[in-house]
């Protein structure tokens, strides 16, 4: 059986709004989001928690209304709260990386979504070499580190092999150059 049109299109509800997510964004936004997807994955395994990419609807206040976004990376332990393809608890870590579409909403709105919510880890990731990490401290975001990828040994602000760790999960461990691998 295939899909209509309208079965494939991706949105995201917010504040009653629906945006449509369509087109896909570039090819360098899913190296980034599997990137990450993978090492997250692999360092869960054995663990209660579980990683989405792009496919899990986040309904960030199921008792007040029906609005939904879709995160790019996103991690839950609370099981009891996936419901077909929604989640309805607290994720633990979410990952948005950038596209032209989307960029001013992840920066702004979504943000403001995922520290209502009590996401205690937020990653901005600009498929450019450019990641912005924030935590959850006594309820609003702040910014704990921002890298910009330097591949170049010979440049002092090399930082490739730069070791980031995910706050809740802290034996999960990437390099910044893994999150960019297979860019260029």
């Amino acid at each position: 059986m295939g899909f209509t049109a309208a079965e494939s299109i991706k949105d995201e509800k917010i504040n009653g709004e629906i945006y449509n997510m369509s087109p896909a964004p570039g090819y360098r936004h899913g190296i980034v989001n599997n990137n990450i997807n993978t090492i997250i994955k692999y360092g869960l395994k054995n663990s209660l928690c579980l990683v989405f990419m792009e496919n899990l609807d986040f309904k960030y206040h199921p008792e007040e209304n029906d609005d939904y976004v879709c995160p790019d990376i996103m991690v839950i332990c609370d099981k009891q709260k996936l419901r077909g393809s929604t989640y309805s608890g607290v994720p633990k870590f979410i990952a948005e990386t950038l596209s032209p579409s989307t960029a001013k909403r992840d920066k702004t709105v979504k943000k403001a979504i995922y520290e209502n919510a009590g996401v205690e880890e937020y990653w901005i990731v600009s498929p450019q070499g450019s990641v912005e990490i924030y935590y959850l401290e006594n309820g609003k975001y702040e910014m704990q580190q921002s890298y910009m990828l330097e591949k170049d040994k010979e440049d002092e602000h090399y930082n490739a092999e730069t070791v980031i760790r995910l706050r809740a999960f802290p034996h999960i461990k990437m390099e910044l150059q893994d999150i960019f691998e297979n860019i260029d």
